[in-house]
């Protein structure tokens, strides 16, 4: 067997606020593309995309045996963002307004593509539908950039390495 080739985190990955999409398993170009969808991959930093599924055990004992068996059992996906902001330029400020405490929307994620790359029919995307918690400004450190953390409470299923789709 060849060693498989691995694809480099840097620039391959895509992040976009959309506020609507019709069908979370199976997403629309023109949604995903559309005028209201802001793009957050340059807004988030290096590490401020946090996604993190936990799955709980249920054990499963028998009088028969000495082990206990386990079984799956239902889940939990986060997130969690980190952000740059500027509110002196609301041009460079569009993600805080955009994730404003209490919008619901769409964190749609494209993995391992060239950011370069528009989204076409075709790609994979994981879809979020979300409600943005509060905005936590970080403590400001030399050296760095004024930056917020924020939590997209995930409100329904998440749709994982769906197919965008054609539409109008």
């Amino acid at each position: 067997m060849s060693q498989p080739i691995a694809v480099n985190t840097n620039g391959t990955m895509t992040a976009l606020w959309v506020p609507a999409i019709a069908n979370t398993a199976a997403p629309k170009v023109t949604e995903l593309n559309a005028g209201t969808v802001l793009d957050l991959s340059c807004y988030l930093t290096g590490d401020g995309l946090t996604t993190e599924t936990s799955e709980n055990t249920i054990d499963d004992p028998r009088l028969c045996s000495k082990q206990i068996f386990e079984a799956r059992g239902d889940f939990t996906d986060t997130m969690e963002l980190t952000y740059v902001f500027n509110p002196a330029s609301p041009d460079d400020d569009e993600a805080r307004i955009a994730l404003a405490p209490g919008t619901q929307g769409n964190i749609v994620l494209r993995w391992a593509v060239d950011f370069e790359d528009a989204i076409a029919v075709g790609d994979l995307v994981d879809v979020y539908p979300v409600e943005m918690g509060i905005q936590r400004k970080n403590t400001p450190a030399r050296n760095s950039v004024h930056k917020i953390t924020q939590k997209p409470f995930v409100i329904g299923s998440v749709q994982r390495d769906v197919a965008v789709v054609a539409g109008p």
